[in-house]
C-alpha cells in the first residue's frame, strides 16, 4: 500500500472560508427553471409555483449564492419581459439555446425564490445586445427604494421592498464567438468600464464582475484578461473564470487529476490581474469569481447541437453523474478552497437538471445526483479558516498533466467549535493510500469521523428509482490521536476526515 503524510497547523492559514464559494447557477437553459425550480402544477409546488422538494434540496446542498439568468441566455435577454402580470408577458425566441422562452418565470420570481431558498442573488447583465442604459434601468428596478419610474414600476408589480442585489456580472463569456453580441477584448473592456461607472453613480457599493476568458483554452486567454482589466480595473472587483472537465478517451487518471488544470488556471489569472495592478499602480486587488465550474461532457452537445424546432424547456445537457464524476467535483472544491484568498466567489453550474447536482421529473420526484454529496458535505463542514496542506505523497503518472501528487487535500479549522475538517482525494484509480495526519498543533484532537465517497463501480449513478445508490459512507476511524492519526484512502475516492477536541464544549449545533 502507498503512504502519504500531511501536517495541519492553525498557523498555516490561507484565508477565511468565503461564504460565496458555495454558489450555484440558474440559467434559462433546458429544464433548469421550468420543471426544475418552477413548476406550478407539481404536487409539491407552493403558492408561487416553486417546487418545495427542490427548495429543500437546495438548502441541503448548502448553496449560498445563485447566479441568474445566464449564461449564454443573458446575452439576448430582455429583463422587462419577465416582470409584471404573467398573462401579459411575451414569448420570445431564445437563440442561445434555440428554445422558446415563455417568461413565466422572471426577475420577481427569482427574487422571491432566492429569499425562500435563503441564498444571495447574483445578477448577470445583458452586455451582448444591450448596454449602459439598460443596466442602469435594471439596477433602478431592483434596488432603488421608490419615487422613480423603474422603482415605482417594481412596486406596482407587487414588490414594495427593493431586491437589494449587491453582486452583478457585467455580461457573460463575451470572448466567445458563440455568444450573442460577441466582442473583442478592447470593445468589451470599454463597455464593461462604462457600464460599471454608470452603475456606481447610482450605487457606489455594488460589487461588479468583469468577464474573463470562457476557458483557459481560448486562443485569447491571458491577453483577454489583461486588456479587459486595463480598461475596466477601476470599476470592477472581480474577473470571472469558467471551466468544465470530463473523462476523455477512458483516461481515468487524468480525469481524476482535473484540479491540476483548475489550479493552474487560477494561478495564471491571478498573475495577470496582479500584473495589471502593478502597471496601473493600483491600490486595490482584483479577486476571482469562478462563476461556472463543473464536470460536463460536451461531446454529445457539440455533435447534436440545440433543437431546431424551438421547444419550450427541452431537456438539454442533463448529464447523469457517476462516482468518478463526484470524486472530481470534490477535488475541484478542494482546489477552490486552496485558493480562497483570491477566489472568493464560485458557482457550480448548474443547480437543477442541466449538468446539475439535483435532478427532477416533471410532475414527479426530485433526487440527489452523485455530485450532490461532496458539495453538500464541503459546504456544511468547511468552516472558519482554510489551512494550507501540502501532502508528502507518491506521484502518479497522467497522460494530460504529467506526474501529479496522488493525494489532493486541504483543511479547515473552525475557531467557534474547535473542529478540524480535512478534505482529501486519492487520485490514483488503482492504488489505496494510507494517509498519516500529523496534528501536533491539535494534540488533544481525535479523529471522530471519516466519510468516503467511492465504490467498486466508478460508473455507478443515482436515479429516480434508485436515488441512494451512490451516497457517502462512514468508515472506522483511528481514535488513538496524540499528535498523529491514520486514514485509509480508497482508490479514486473523495474523503472528509473530522478531528474534534473531546473536552471542548460544543459552541454550535452539528
Amino acid at each position: 500500500m502507498q503512504s502519504a503524510i500531511l501536517t495541519i497547523d492553525p498557523e498555516f492559514r490561507i484565508a477565511e472560508v468565503p461564504p460565496r464559494l458555495f454558489g450555484s447557477f440558474v440559467e434559462h437553459l433546458g429544464r433548469c427553471v421550468y420543471t426544475g425550480i418552477f413548476e406550478p402544477t407539481h404536487p409539491s409546488a407552493d403558492d408561487d409555483g416553486f417546487r418545495t422538494d427542490v427548495l429543500d434540496l437546495t438548502r441541503e446542498l448548502g448553496v449560498s449564492t445563485v447566479r441568474y439568468p445566464g449564461g449564454n441566455f443573458v446575452s439576448g435577454y430582455r429583463w422587462e419581459d419577465g416582470v409584471g402580470p404573467r398573462e401579459t408577458r411575451p414569448q420570445r425566441l431564445d437563440p442561445a439555446w434555440r428554445s422558446t422562452e415563455t417568461n413565466a418565470f422572471g426577475l420577481g420570481e427569482f427574487a422571491a425564490w432566492s429569499h425562500r431558498a435563503g441564498i444571495e442573488p447574483m445578477m448577470a447583465l445583458n452586455l451582448g445586445t444591450r448596454g449602459v442604459q439598460d443596466a442602469c434601468d435594471l439596477l433602478e428596478y431592483c434596488n432603488h427604494p421608490g419615487g422613480t419610474y423603474w422603482s415605482d414600476l417594481r412596486k406596482a408589480h407587487g414588490h414594495t421592498k427593493p431586491f437589494d442585489i449587491r453582486l452583478w456580472c457585467l455580461g457573460n463569456e463575451m470572448d466567445g464567438p458563440w455568444q450573442i453580441g460577441h466582442k473583442t477584448a478592447a470593445e468589451y473592456g470599454r463597455l464593461a468600464a462604462e457600464t460599471g461607472r454608470a452603475m456606481r453613480m447610482i450605487d457606489p457599493s455594488l460589487e461588479l464582475v468583469a468577464c474573463g476568458s470562457s476557458h483557459s483554452g481560448m486562443p485569447t486567454f491571458g491577453a483577454w484578461e489583461a486588456t479587459v482589466l486595463q480598461e475596466a480595473y477601476d470599476q470592477v472587483d472581480y474577473i470571472s473564470l469558467h471551466a468544465y472537465y470530463h473523462l476523455q478517451d477512458g483516461d481515468l487518471a487524468s480525469f481524476l487529476a482535473s484540479a491540476v488544470d483548475m489550479e493552474a488556471f487560477i494561478d495564471d489569472v491571478v498573475s495577470t490581474a496582479d500584473h495589471v495592478r502593478a502597471k496601473r499602480r493600483a491600490n486595490k486587488r482584483i479577486d476571482l469569481s469562478f462563476d461556472e465550474w463543473n464536470v460536463w461532457d460536451q461531446t454529445d452537445w457539440r455533435e447534436q447541437g440545440p433543437p431546431d424546432d424551438w421547444p419550450e424547456a427541452p431537456p438539454l445537457i442533463e448529464d447523469t453523474y457517476t462516482v468518478a464524476d463526484a470524486v472530481v467535483v470534490g477535488s475541484l472544491l478542494i482546489a477552490l478552497l486552496r485558493h480562497c484568498d483570491r477566489v472568493t466567489v464560485a458557482c457550480l453550474a448548474q443547480l437543477v437538471n442541466a449538468i446539475a447536482p439535483i435532478r427532477t421529473e416533471p410532475g414527479g420526484p426530485a433526487w440527489r445526483q452523485a455530485s450532490f454529496h461532496p458539495f453538500a458535505l464541503t459546504a456544511r463542514l468547511a468552516r472558519g479558516r482554510v489551512l494550507r496542506v501540502d501532502p508528502v505523497a507518491p506521484v502518479m503518472a497522467t497522460a494530460r498533466y504529467g506526474d501529479v501528487p496522488a493525494v489532493h487535500a486541504v483543511a479547515t479549522y473552525d475557531d467557534d467549535s474547535g473542529d478540524v475538517a480535512i478534505f482529501a482525494v486519492n487520485r490514483n484509480p488503482a492504488e489505496p493510500v494510507e494517509l498519516t495526519i500529523r496534528h501536533d498543533a491539535f494534540a488533544r484532537h481525535r479523529i471522530t469521523e471519516h466519510t468516503v465517497l467511492s465504490g467498486d463501480d466508478l460508473a455507478a449513478t443515482n436515479s429516480s428509482t434508485n436515488p441512494d445508490r451512490v451516497i457517502p459512507v462512514s468508515v472506522p476511524v483511528d481514535t488513538s490521536g496524540h499528535g498523529s492519526a491514520r486514514a485509509y484512502l480508497k482508490p479514486a475516492s473523495w474523503n472528509v476526515v473530522r478531528l474534534t477536541d473531546p473536552d471542548r464544549p460544543r459552541d454550535r449545533e452539528e
